[in-house]
């Protein structure tokens, strides 16, 4: 009698298939394997940390990826993995360059990020700050990622479960109907409340503020 796969091993065999198949397609086999988890973490679609967890002898250290599978529901695969190789990045840098302190997402990732076809961007949109504190991106058409997620993706890789309720969606709904809505500068971190659709500058840096309801990727 054949043993039906559990969730968590139908969900993690897919998240280690995919992490795989972009180590080999995006970076060469440049990176170690690494320990991915499923973490909330407000207003992150998903974040990197290294040498995170040891073994309980210490002889092996090892990264974390974090996922957030409250917005699984409400993203594509295809954008839940870019949020997975956007993290990739962040061990590549981690591993082989040159990170910047307190979590600044400097040049040397922004270009790598470029070299896989991922575009960086503060604002989630064409045209923000490629560097930065707080950081997203979008997938950018016809380059490596989006022609490497495809082929992935049409080898039957896929995420098979969402929450019932998007945490993500149920947050938004609530942060539309605040009095008040926190803004970020993506540049400095500075922030200020205002009402909603308020359109506030950075005296410092002389760039818009983000509104606290735009997911970024740590």
């Amino acid at each position: 009698m054949v043993t039906a796969a559990t969730p968590t091993k139908r969900t993690y065999d897919e998240l280690n298939r995919a992490y795989a198949y972009f180590n080999a397609k995006l970076f060469r086999n440049a990176l170690p394997g690494c320990l991915i988890t499923m973490q909330r973490k407000r207003s992150a679609y998903g974040y990197f940390a290294g040498q995170r967890f040891t073994t309980r002898d210490g002889d092996e250290t090892t990264d974390e990826i974090a996922l957030n599978p409250a917005h699984f529901k409400s993203r594509s695969v295809e954008e839940i993995l870019s949020t997975l190789a956007h993290e990739m990045v962040h061990l590549w840098q981690f591993r082989h360059g040159k990170p910047s302190k307190n979590g600044y997402h400097n040049k040397e990732w922004a270009q790598r990020m470029k070299s896989i076809g991922l575009m960086p961007t503060s604002t989630g949109a064409p045209g923000g700050k490629v560097t930065g504190s707080k950081m997203t991106h979008y997938i950018i058409k016809d380059g490596a990622f989006n022609t490497c997620c495809k082929e992935l993706i049409a080898q039957g890789v896929t995420l098979p479960y969402v929450e019932v309720h998007s945490e993500g969606r149920l947050r938004l709904k609530a942060k539309k109907g605040a009095s008040k809505t926190k803004y970020s500068c993506p540049q400095c971190g500075t922030n200020a409340w205002a009402k909603p659709k308020t359109r506030l500058i950075c005296g410092d840096c002389v760039i818009l503020l983000v509104a606290e309801t735009q997911d970024e990727d740590d």
